[in-house]
């Protein structure tokens, strides 16, 4: 298995994705690898790891997810491989949970959304983001 973490799809993957069929709720997993350094554009707050990058952007995304009717259902940092090898071990997991595709277009798009990213690019190595569907109740 050849794994490539990212910090923005291609596009291709971004029409795929919300070219696909509405089909409800899922949930995101994301699976986040931090720079050892935040880097800013600006060169701003060097002092800065990429995980608290990264952090900033995951205190702000909570009110991003709850206004599309999102949910940030987990978030923890990765202590170990029980099953399984990998060369690497991401440094996070995180649960997001959206209504629709579209609640989540909508929230990438939305201006709020737009001044946080800022940290989660500062922040990111790469990342994987994997949907699962919500079973039906």
């Amino acid at each position: 298995m050849n794994v490539t973490n990212a910090v923005f799809p291609k596009p291709e993957q971004i029409a795929a994705f919300f070219g696909g069929a509405e089909d409800g709720p899922f949930v995101m997993v994301n699976l986040l690898k931090f720079k050892d350094k935040a880097e800013y554009p600006d060169g701003s707050e060097p002092e800065l790891s990429g995980r608290e990058a990264y952090a900033r952007y995951g205190a702000a995304v909570r009110a991003c997810l709850e206004s599309v009717g999102g949910t940030a259902v987990f978030a923890g940092a990765v202590t170990e491989l029980m099953l399984g090898e990998s060369d690497e071990l991401w440094d996070m997991v995180a649960l997001a949970q959206y209504p629709s595709r579209a609640a989540m277009m909508a929230m990438v798009q939305s201006p709020a959304y737009q001044a946080i990213e800022k940290h989660r690019i500062a922040g990111l190595a790469g990342q994987l983001n994997i949907r699962t569907k919500v079973p039906a109740a």
